[in-house]
């Protein structure tokens, strides 16, 4: 059985599957305006959780965080499901698909085997889209590859059901109800505000604070943890901010590219401009990220290298308050 699916390549998975299952449903929508209605731009520093021996940093929202945002603001309903037994799962897939019906699924990272190797972690966050089986092999639609790619039934079950932090469960969902008539204005300004309350959050680990207090935290850390830990601290950040989830500068990409879109439909000049100067700031964090990349692969010349990309962290901090106080005024 298959369904005829259109795969698209988007830069962010979840963006990604909410775009490609919506278009499939009669509704088009970019990654972009996918992306801004779900409010994707976030940051939280948590020094006290550990992950993979370091402190966790999130460039993203909770998983599923997004397309639930989204989905609420422009009324679509979405069903959900989740499994305790791997065969149970696979009986409620195969059915939907039996009914024409493509179906999204988060999974975990780890056991892709069509992932290259040096992107295969443990991270149970990533989503794909399951349209078609023939025999044991399931047709998988994952938007962060160029080409649609396939798994074996106990290589799906494996990543459906994979442990850990986020684990799936066997999670799979699929839109159920889209209104014919939204209202996207209403949408964009909510979604809009909600970011902007998210960035500016008076919290210490949240948002532009919370930027900043990593910031002041990596000036700090060679004297107290040492180099080797600083390091692969630096590494944490680079890898949550480029790889996982897309993250630092990459949301900041897409989020440009939404506030284009909404200054059309709200005729409004200034979310153009600001668009212009979100991707300004992406760019400084693609900076950010190459001279930490430097730092904890031993290849920086610069002597005093940490308080350096610590600054530049700084810089990025004003920058993102600035921008979301104006972004906020503008609408």
């Amino acid at each position: 059985m298959e369904i005829d699916f259109k795969h698209k390549q988007t830069a962010h998975c979840e963006n990604g599957v909410i775009s490609n299952l919506l278009t499939y449903n009669g509704f088009k929508i970019s990654e972009p305006m996918a992306f801004g209605l779900g409010s994707g731009i976030f940051f939280v520093y948590l020094p006290f959780l550990k992950v993979n021996y370091a402190p966790g940093f999130s460039f993203r929202p909770q998983p599923g965080l997004i397309f639930k945002r989204m989905s609420k603001r422009l009324g679509i309903k979405i069903k959900r499901q989740k499994f305790r037994n791997p065969e149970a799962a696979k009986k409620a897939l195969d059915k939907k698909l039996s009914n024409h019906i493509p179906v999204g699924l988060q999974v975990g990272v780890f056991n892709l085997t069509y992932f290259p190797d040096d992107y295969r972690f443990h991270f149970n966050a990533h989503n794909l889209v399951v349209y078609g089986k023939n025999g044991d092999t399931y047709l998988i639609s994952d938007p962060v590859m160029e080409n649609i790619t396939t798994l074996s039934s106990k290589e799906l079950e494996t990543v459906r059901f994979a442990k850990g932090v986020y684990a799936p469960k066997g999670q799979m969902y699929y839109p159920i109800e889209i209104p014919k008539e939204i209202d996207f204005e209403k949408a964009i300004k909510t979604a809009i505000r909600a970011t902007c309350r998210d960035m500016l959050a008076p919290v210490p680990i949240v948002g532009v604070k919370g930027i900043r207090m990593v910031a002041k935290s990596i000036k700090k850390w060679p004297k107290k943890i040492g180099t080797k830990k600083t390091n692969h601290y630096l590494g944490q950040i680079v890898r949550m901010q480029e790889e996982i989830g897309t993250g630092g500068g990459g949301f900041r990409f897409i989020y440009g590219a939404f506030l284009q879109e909404a200054s059309e439909i709200l005729k409004n000049e200034e979310l153009r401009k600001l668009s212009k100067e979100i991707t300004d700031i992406g760019d400084l964090w693609r900076d950010f990220a190459i001279d930490a990349s430097r730092l904890y692969k031993n290849r920086s010349i610069e002597f005093d290298g940490y308080n350096k990309v610590a600054d530049k962290l700084l810089v990025i901090a004003n920058k993102e308050e600035d921008f979301y106080k104006k972004l906020k005024k503008a609408i």
